[in-house]
């Protein structure tokens, strides 16, 4: 799915149609960060993850190029495992020290942006 930039808001809007907003795009890291603290994970159950949190829309190749970036920051760890019955072996990504208090950073960012969002729509709204 091609990534949506300014001015996709203009499409008339369709509830059938499946694209994701570039915020959308913006809590892939907040959203990856969440769901490998919770456990270990490889990047099919990442993906899988991520579309049960409303992010399916995110092309695949946008996701692992982010969990790379995240590990080069030290956010997350991996490491191949070969435990698997059948199949080639996968990344695991682990969260890490840093990648707890980029978390923390996340967490506050997203509180302030669910004001912030609260506020425009109230003021759309009235």
């Amino acid at each position: 799915m091609p990534r949506r930039r300014r001015g996709w808001a203009l499409d008339h809007y369709d509830e059938q149609k499946i694209y994701h907003t570039p915020l959308t795009v913006s809590l892939l890291e907040p959203a990856l960060l969440i769901l490998i603290k919770r456990q270990a994970r490889h990047g099919y159950t990442l993906l899988s993850d991520l579309e049960m949190l409303g992010m399916g829309t995110i092309h695949p190749s946008v996701v692992y190029r982010t969990l790379r970036e995240m590990e080069e920051l030290g956010w997350i760890d991996s490491e191949w495992t070969t435990d698997q019955t059948q199949g080639p072996p996968r990344r695991t990504y682990r969260i890490t020290a840093e990648g707890d208090v980029a978390l923390v950073n996340w967490q506050q960012e997203l509180k302030k942006s669910e004001r912030l969002i609260a506020k425009l729509l109230q003021s759309v709204d009235s």
